[in-house]
């Protein structure tokens, strides 16, 4: 085989410990002059290339970047369609996160015209590119992802199927870019037909089909919004596409404070403010309706999650004449729709800490898979809650963010793809006259 060692740039940093000795050096392999017999080249050079490619498709993203200074062919192993449709079938899921710095709004922002004022996007990425943040919950393992080939101005809004859906800044007709960060891919979508200021986004993506919600903050004025429409983008492998050309009304009272919603079987959820309760949009029947949430007075920071296609709220629960403590609690939708049944109770003792470092300042949840991390904004405190071993624990610190000087990290549930072909869906577009990007 032969060794292959090309410049290239890697979609991952990684940061490296070492493991010290007694002695305070590096600890050393003491067998490392007597490889073992089990990983003899001789017997290993002969693997057909078949069983070594599907080996290899199950490897995690990190790892098979790192594989692919090995050798040539597989370096080239990203560009085999071959090897693509084996790790399309057989790769396993990997429900992990990518979170990315906060933005945080300039009050004084209403409207921006033709570079006129400022944008609450250029606080994240004045002179710099943007970056986000992969932790893998199984190994609590964080990786650096560049994003240098987005354009200024854009902000993420959701995440699907391998993709993250990033919304423009400026206040219009809004773009949206479909960005596969582990491969550097860029599909736009074309813009809506409505001007918005900052909607909530709603992302599902399937093997054959995308769908993207956008709903609320209507711009009525240059100087006004109002929650009064959703349109939807639909195109799916058996040539049916909606060029934004589905609207529907919103319920009259609604508030998209958190700006983010939830795929769950066909819906796109999201919670509505003053009182708390859910909006739900049924995407085949282009209908919202409203949930009542468990608790709604008594709720603190609630955050939507879909788990193994069941729709989960977490929040704390607080009440002073409530006859057990204050906690931190898990609902899950049942089947009909409308009733809540509590799941899980963070640990009294767990809450007790949580609390006092949270300090009532509110808190932020993202929920993928098994898996629940929970961010305390203003310091490096994370938990993580695994549903299936029941096991709460403190998860390590991001190394690339300084907590309270670089700002909150907010994420996304995010499934790691080498190859997304659903948006070669989009390339009979191109010759739509797109909105250009601006940076």
């Amino acid at each position: 085989m032969e060794a292959f060692h090309p410049s290239i740039t890697f979609p991952f940093s990684y940061t490296f410990t070492t493991t010290s000795s007694g002695h305070g050096g590096i600890a050393e392999n003491s067998n490392t002059s007597s490889p073992s017999p089990w990983m003899d080249s001789r017997i290993w050079s002969k693997l057909p290339h078949r069983l070594l490619n599907r080996v290899i498709a199950f490897l995690p993203p990190p790892a098979f970047f790192r594989a692919r200074c090995v050798c040539k062919r597989w370096y080239a192993l990203l560009f085999s369609n071959t090897f693509l449709e084996l790790y399309l079938r057989v790769s396993p899921r990997r429900p992990w996160f990518l979170f990315f710095k906060h933005k945080r709004l300039n009050s004084s922002y209403i409207y921006r015209n033709n570079n006129i004022g400022g944008s609450h996007g250029d606080n994240n990425r004045a002179g710099t590119d943007c970056e986000g943040y992969l932790f893998d919950p199984y190994e609590l393992a964080w990786y650096r992802l560049s994003f240098a080939l987005l354009p200024s101005g854009f902000s993420p809004a959701s995440s699907s199927g391998g993709l993250i859906c990033w919304v423009s800044d400026e206040a219009g007709p809004k773009t949206l870019i479909l960005c596969n960060p582990i491969v550097g891919s860029l599909t736009q979508l074309p813009p809506t037909l409505r001007s918005r200021l900052f909607p909530s986004i709603g992302l599902s993506v399937s093997p054959s089909s995308i769908d993207v919600t956008v709903a609320g903050d209507d711009l009525i004025s240059p100087y006004a919004v109002k929650n009064l429409t959703a349109e939807s983008f639909h195109i799916d492998g058996g040539g049916f596409f909606s060029l934004w050309g589905t609207n529907s009304s919103l319920p009259k009272v609604c508030n998209f404070e958190s700006g983010q919603m939830v795929h769950v079987q066909g819906k796109f959820y999201c919670m509505n403010y003053s009182p708390f309760s859910v909006l739900t949009y049924d995407v085949a029947a282009n209908n919202w309706w409203e949930i009542k949430a468990p608790m709604k007075r008594h709720l603190r920071s609630p955050s939507l999650m879909e788990s193994r296609g069941k729709l989960l709220l977490v929040a704390a629960a607080e009440k002073r004449k409530l006859k057990v403590p204050n906690s931190l609690r898990l609902w899950g939708l049942q089947a009909c729709g409308t009733t809540w049944i509590e799941m899980e109770r963070m640990p009294q003792q767990l809450y007790v800490q949580f609390a006092e470092l949270e300090n009532g300042n509110g808190f932020h949840c993202v929920g993928h898979g098994e898996f629940l991390t929970i961010m305390i904004p203003g310091s490096d405190k994370a938990l993580l809650f695994d549903m299936c071993r029941k096991r709460w624990q403190w998860i390590p610190p991001c190394p690339y963010v300084h907590a309270g000087i670089d700002g909150d990290l907010h994420g996304f549930a995010y499934e790691p793809q080498l190859a997304t072909p659903v948006t070669g869906l989009l390339d009979q577009f191109t010759t739509i006259p797109f909105q250009p990007f601006t940076g």
